[in-house]
């Protein structure tokens, strides 16, 4: 509807991890203060602030119940306990700070990033703070994957950060096309220097994660982008690609020309072999795309194994001969 105001945006665990870690201090040493003037000393609203003791009283340093903080607030009264290990002032060793700073200066250059001002202050207070340790930092630097649209990743992260549906023109390198996606975005993530962005995707009717640099478009639409309650973030524990059970292990040799592909395609093993290529294993539950792939580029990728793959490459190779009377 024309001139409707979208539902505002949800605050981010960053901000809201932020403001607990100053809280924890702050209450250890004003025990007892009333919930509602520790409210409006810290800003925020008396349920809020309710709702973030909750938070806490499920927090700690372990899982044992010793652990855990300890938080009571039923009588309108704040007590924390076994927060020592939070409360106390944190310090630093050398090693330590100057990782702070360069991930917080990486940090900040993230394009869409909704916490910059945090980061920026943080950043201040720290560098202010090392002393020798803001010197050894400069001499390090991160960067962005240069491959990956930074207008693309600015859009992906506001997505999140509003929960607004987004439309996504993506490359499917193992179909060699491009294809429409409505996605509900639930984070955007790095792993191995390459950005993702996961979420709901409407089409498949299930979870899906979406390399950053084979987004050709992305728009931000008004729509509400909360995914379905059956949507659940993977756990990348044991890495970002996982086969499934019924995959199929294969071996391919590459060609010097063909080297390429080890890296853009999510492989199991890579070893160098005496012509300079490589020799690859991969698990997959759909065979076509590496079929396409090994008659697009001949002899320069040749599957190995299984034996059923390498006769359906060679079947379809004399099938293609043989239209043009070869």
């Amino acid at each position: 509807m024309a001139g409707a105001t979208p539902p505002p945006a949800a605050e981010s665990a960053l901000s809201r991890l932020s403001r607990l870690l100053t809280m924890v201090p702050w209450l250890v040493n004003r025990q007892g203060i009333n919930l509602e003037e520790a409210a409006a000393d810290l800003g925020i609203s008396v349920e809020q602030l309710t709702s973030d003791l909750e938070l806490l009283f499920l927090c700690g340093y372990g899982q044992m119940p010793d652990e855990l903080i300890d938080a009571q607030w039923d009588e309108g009264q704040v007590f924390i306990d076994n927060a020592e290990a939070i409360a106390r002032p944190l310090r630093l060793g050398m090693d330590e700070a100057v990782a702070l700073i360069v991930g917080l200066r990486a940090l900040r250059e993230i394009p869409g990033l909704g916490e910059r001002d945090a980061v920026e202050r943080a950043l201040a207070k720290l560098e202010a703070a090392a002393g020798s340790a803001a010197e050894a930092a400069d001499r390090v630097g991160v960067s962005l994957s240069a491959s990956v649209d930074k207008a693309h990743l600015a859009g992906a992260r506001q997505a999140v950060e509003r929960q607004r549906r987004v439309r996504l023109r993506y490359l499917v390198p193992g179909r060699d096309e491009s294809t429409e996606r409505l996605v509900d975005p639930i984070r955007v993530l790095n792993m191995d220097d390459r950005w993702y962005l996961e979420g709901w995707c409407h089409r498949a009717a299930g979870m899906r994660t979406f390399r950053m640099d084979r987004i050709e478009e992305l728009e931000v639409t008004d729509v509400d982008g909360t995914p379905p309650p059956e949507a659940r973030a993977r756990d990348l524990d044991q890495g970002l690609f996982q086969a499934g059970a019924e995959d199929q292990t294969v071996t391919v040799r590459l060609g010097r020309g063909a080297r390429w592909v080890s890296d853009y395609y999510p492989v199991e093993s890579s070893e160098a072999i005496e012509d300079g290529g490589r020799r690859i294993t991969l698990r997959t539950g759909d065979t076509e795309w590496l079929v396409r792939l090994a008659l697009r580029l001949g002899g320069e990728c040749v599957i190995e194994s299984p034996e059923s793959l390498r006769s359906q490459v060679s079947d379809s190779a004399r099938s293609a001969l043989t239209a043009y009377d070869v």
